[in-house]
């Protein structure tokens, strides 16, 4: 998707080697923490620098957004996919080691979100997500953008289930109300597995829609 996105021009992306911007002859992008303690943490000056070039770069800090993953951010959802998927500037850092110099945080991120209350390897990671799930929103990327807004979480449920051909297959047969051509019926069949499915594997989400059916 994000390549159909870029050959589209509906998405301008670069790439900021944080390395370009090292210091000494080694180029060096970290050190050890004031204070003591395992692990390395990104230096603030190549980072100062570099983010200075993205900003250059996209054109100046006028309705800019940036954007750092990290375990003290929002948690991420499709609402703030959407939210971001309007805004036309954004800068992505990413986090290594044990993260990155605090001043940088305060002195450049505008939005911390959090993929999960879980660890990986490299920034990159959760930024591709964070990236991706912005792109897809945006007009244009996909071919059916109604495939997007049906999907899970795009809506207040989980998504029903889907089949294709064949019909039958290890004695495991389509739903006859699928192949019925009766589209109220079919949306009705729908609706119904949303909810089971969202009651069954995600009741935090279905206590959250029966407060806003009481809502309304």
């Amino acid at each position: 998707m994000l390549r159909q996105a870029i050959e589209r021009e509906k998405v301008d992306l670069h790439t900021v080697n944080l390395r370009d911007y090292g210091e000494n002859n080694y180029r060096q992008i970290d050190d050890v923490p004031f204070g003591g303690g395992a692990g390395m943490v990104l230096m603030a000056s190549p980072m100062f620098k570099a983010i200075e070039n993205a900003i250059e770069l996209v054109g100046g800090s006028d309705n800019l957004r940036i954007i750092y993953p990290s375990p003290q951010g929002k948690p991420w959802s499709h609402g703030l996919a959407k939210e971001n998927s309007t805004v036309k500037k954004l800068i992505v850092i990413c986090g290594h080691y044990k993260g990155i110099d605090e001043r940088v945080i305060e002195k450049y991120v505008t939005h911390e979100y959090s993929i999960g209350d879980f660890v990986v390897t490299s920034g990159e990671i959760p930024a591709l997500i964070i990236i991706d799930s912005i792109v897809r929103l945006i007009p244009g990327v996909l071919n059916n953008v109604e495939s997007a807004l049906s999907d899970t979480f795009a809506a207040d449920l989980l998504d029903a289930p889907h089949y294709t051909q064949p019909r039958e297959i290890d004695g495991m047969k389509v739903p006859e109300v699928l192949l019925s051509g009766h589209h109220k019926k079919i949306e009705a069949w729908r609706q119904e597995c949303r909810e089971a499915v969202t009651k069954k594997k995600r009741p935090d989400i279905w206590n959250d829609y029966l407060g806003l059916k009481e809502s309304e």
